[in-house]
C-alpha cells in the first residue's frame, strides 16, 4: 500500500487544565481530498496547528511519507511541501496578485552582493500558475483589494498549491462565499485533487464534504472517533458522529484512519 502523505499518531495537547487533543489517530492520503470535522471545541484547529508545526504537541508522533518527523514551526512544515490557507487568507490588498504569490519569496536575478527583484519573472510565472489552475483573474498586474471573495480565496489557494508540492491544508476555503464562488473553488479543489495534490479540508459544510472529499474524519471532544470514505456514509450518519447522537470507534469502524506501526 502507498504511504499516506501525513500520519498522526496519539497526538495529545493540553492548555492548562483544558486536553484539547486526547490521543488523536488519522491519516491523509496521498493524492486525495480529506475532511476534517467537528463540532466547535472539537479540537480541529488545534490539530492542523500541531500539523503545521505552529504548535507541539504534548505527547504523539508525525510521520510524513511514512518516517516521523518533528515539526517545531511552520517553516519546518514549509520545507516538506505543506502549505496552509487560513480564513484570513494572509493577502495584502494594496499589492498586485503576483506580489501576494511571491510574497516573501521574491526571485531575484543572481547578481551579488546586491540581490535585486526580478519582477519580469515573477509576472509571467504568477500568470502560468494561474493559468494552470483555471484561476480567473482580471490580470495579475491588479491589487487584490479589487477583488471579489472567491477570487481571492483562489489566489491564496494557487499560492498555497505553488509552494505546497506535497500538501495543501484549508481551513474554511468558502465560509462567507456565495453559491457562484464556492461553486468555483470547489472545482479549483477537484483540479487540485486530479493533479495529484494532497488536501485537507477543515470544513462546517457537510454537504461541500459529500460533494468534493474523498474521506472524513471525524473529531469529537478532542478525539478521533470515525473515518470513512465519503461513498461509504451518508450526511445523517456524519451528523451523528459529529454530535455523538451515534458512537463512534475509530479502530472498528474507519475506512481511512489505520494505526500508524
Amino acid at each position: 500500500m502507498t504511504e499516506p502523505m501525513l500520519a498522526a499518531h496519539g497526538l495529545t495537547k493540553s492548555f492548562d487544565s483544558v486536553r484539547a487533543l486526547d490521543d488523536v489517530t488519522m491519516t491523509i492520503p496521498a493524492g486525495e481530498v480529506t475532511a476534517l470535522v467537528g463540532d466547535n471545541g472539537a479540537g480541529k484547529s488545534t490539530l492542523v496547528r500541531c500539523l503545521t508545526g505552529v504548535q507541539a504537541p504534548d505527547a504523539g508522533e508525525i510521520r510524513f511519507r511514512g518516517e516521523p518527523v518533528r515539526l517545531g514551526s511552520p517553516e519546518d512544515a514549509r520545507r516538506l511541501g505543506i502549505e496552509t490557507v487560513y480564513q484570513d487568507l494572509a493577502l495584502i490588498d494594496d499589492l498586485t496578485v503576483w506580489q501576494n504569490l511571491f510574497l516573501n519569496r521574491e526571485l531575484v536575478y543572481p547578481s551579488w552582493p546586491i540581490k535585486i527583484v526580478n519582477r519580469k519573472a515573477m509576472i509571467g510565472r504568477s500568470g502560468e500558475i494561474l493559468r494552470d489552475l483555471d484561476v480567473d483573474v482580471p490580470s495579475v498586474r491588479t491589487t487584490v483589494r479589487r477583488m471579489s471573495g472567491g477570487q481571492r480565496q483562489s489566489i491564496a489557494i494557487a499560492r498555497a498549491v505553488a509552494w505546497g508540492k506535497s500538501m495543501v491544508i484549508m481551513d474554511e476555503p468558502t465560509a462567507a462565499l456565495g453559491v457562484r464562488e464556492t461553486a468555483a473553488v470547489e472545482k479549483l479543489v477537484r483540479g487540485l485533487r486530479d493533479r495529484g495534490v494532497t488536501v485537507l479540508i477543515i470544513s462546517h459544510d457537510l454537504a461541500q464534504v459529500m460533494r468534493v472529499c474523498d474521506n472524513v474524519v471525524v473529531l469529537r471532544r478532542g478525539r478521533s472517533v470515525a473515518a470513512h470514505r465519503v461513498g461509504e456514509i451518508d450526511g445523517d450518519r456524519l451528523v451523528a458522529l459529529i454530535t455523538g447522537a451515534a458512537p463512534g470507534n475509530l479502530e472498528t469502524e474507519s475506512a481511512v484512519a489505520q494505526e500508524v506501526p
